[in-house]
């Protein structure tokens, strides 16, 4: 049986546990989300919308309580945590706003006696990680929600008091209880939710492994599937960047939420004309940083999410240092109770190590030197994930250029690798399929229905 349970990452002490659904319960629960969408689509769209900014409004007004909640579910420090609340209030304000305009009929050219009508498809089955407890949720029920279909949430183990205040707030706001149903289910339960007739799609994100299972039990049962998995997104430096501003936008987009963004810039690539500068400068900054107590406002960087997450990234640490990685800034497990880890930049990265290919989910940045361009084309693409990337340089021309050869979903020049409501999110190759966000997030669980006359 899953154990849903607080165990604070801060101190090692679990603070709280709570009882997962029975089988009978998750069927109780699938049936009433199935009765409750027979109604929800029906519901007017501005109805929606209404409910989706009063959901905006009281994020706004809960979100110092709620990141204090993520400080001691997974260890997110709250002024980050109150930043994660602030784009989740902005998502739902998004929808809220153009969701009518993106359930606009499409044009069919050379049909002029045709018409397709988006329509929603029914109960779907969100499985949600704990690095982002409320964006992940928000960024696939908001678009749903305005759609008109209804939603099951499993929500991380680690997080159950994250999941339960969604749930109460949701129904705060006004939206039909049956309309948005949380579950603490077990990975068999998971299984039987998937097969379960009502259900019709699955929006993962998670790890390459969660995804692969649930991929396979989905199309199994004919499900549409959307996953974001795993990432290893390249950070390209080139020789005419503006180095502070590219050292600044490293350090944040490695060493926010403690490293632990699927999104994050996990190997920042230099030209090798300006390799020494920017190593210099960020080595500098990441030997300052002191991870601190995740309430304290102050605090940057909190421990790790878990204790199993800080043995992993120390199994992956440990095996880079003794495959011949070097150690520009010493880190690595703290001597203190809880997930604590020292952050760490590491250089001379070859391909026959384990870190050049797998995902570090934590504090570790690595560099690699590029001879040239298309030297870090090269790197940047040797890899077998493909979620985003970003480039630095002030010659936009050769930016696009290279931006054209990379192999991801998402392209950010010169700035930290981030997020927003309006910027579709997703990747390719084992970073999964789909798209969250923007216009194309209300076309994923949707059925393009063809009226003819």
């Amino acid at each position: 049986m899953t154990n849903y349970q607080v165990a604070n990452p801060a101190t090692g002490a679990v603070e709280a546990q709570y009882k997962a659904h029975s089988d009978q319960e998750i069927q109780q629960l699938i049936s009433a989300t199935h009765t409750a969408y027979q109604s929800w689509r029906k519901s007017a769209v501005d109805e929606r919308a209404k409910i989706l900014n009063k959901i905006a409004d009281l994020y706004d007004e809960q979100r110092e309580q709620l990141a204090k909640i993520m400080a001691r579910e997974m260890g997110k420090p709250v002024a980050q945590g109150e930043g994660e609340l602030a784009l989740v209030s902005q998502i739902f304000r998004y929808y809220a706003q153009y969701g009518e305009q993106f359930l606009a009929a499409p044009a069919l050219p050379d049909a002029p006696n045709a018409v397709v009508k988006k329509e929603p498809i029914g109960v779907l089955l969100g499985i949600m990680p704990w690095n982002y407890p409320h964006y992940q949720v928000a960024r696939f029920i908001a678009p749903n929600l305005m759609l008109g279909n209804t939603i099951l949430l499993k929500h991380a183990p680690s997080c159950p008091e994250s999941a339960l205040a969604i749930a109460e707030l949701l129904t705060e706001a006004g939206l039909p209880k049956e309309v948005y149903s949380n579950i603490f289910a077990s990975n068999e339960q998971v299984k039987a939710i998937i097969n379960s007739s009502p259900v019709q799609g699955i929006s993962l994100t998670g790890s390459e492994r969660a995804g692969a299972a649930v991929a396979q039990e989905a199309s199994a049962a004919l499900k549409k599937v959307v996953l974001e998995l795993g990432g290893s997104d390249p950070f390209i430096v080139l020789a005419d960047a503006d180095i502070d501003q590219a050292v600044e936008c490293a350090f944040i987009g490695r060493f926010g939420n403690a490293g632990q963004a699927c999104n994050a810039a996990k190997r920042i690539i230099l030209h090798a004309d300006i390799y020494e500068d920017f190593v210099v400068k960020l080595r500098d900054k990441v030997a300052s940083l002191v991870p601190a107590d995740p309430l304290d406002k102050a605090t940057f960087i909190g421990p790790l999410s878990s204790s199993q997450a800080l043995d992993t990234l120390q199994a992956q640490y440990d095996s880079a240092l003794s495959q011949g990685a070097t150690e520009l800034v010493a880190g690595g497990r703290m001597n203190q109770p809880g997930a604590w880890f020292k952050p760490a930049l590491l250089a001379d990265i070859t391909s026959d190590m384990q870190a050049y290919s797998e995902e570090l989910f934590g504090p570790i940045a690595m560099v690699f030197k590029a001879a040239d361009v298309e030297d870090a084309i090269r790197i940047a693409n040797d890899t077998p994930f493909g979620l985003g990337a970003c480039i630095h340089t002030q010659d936009m021309a050769q930016g696009q250029e290279v931006a054209e050869q990379l192999q991801v979903g998402m392209v950010a020049f010169n700035q930290a690798p981030g997020t927003a409501a309006e910027h579709p999110f997703g990747g390719v190759k084992r970073s999964g399929f789909g798209r969250e966000l923007g216009p194309y997030g209300m076309s994923e669980f949707v059925n393009f229905k063809l009226y003819s006359k």
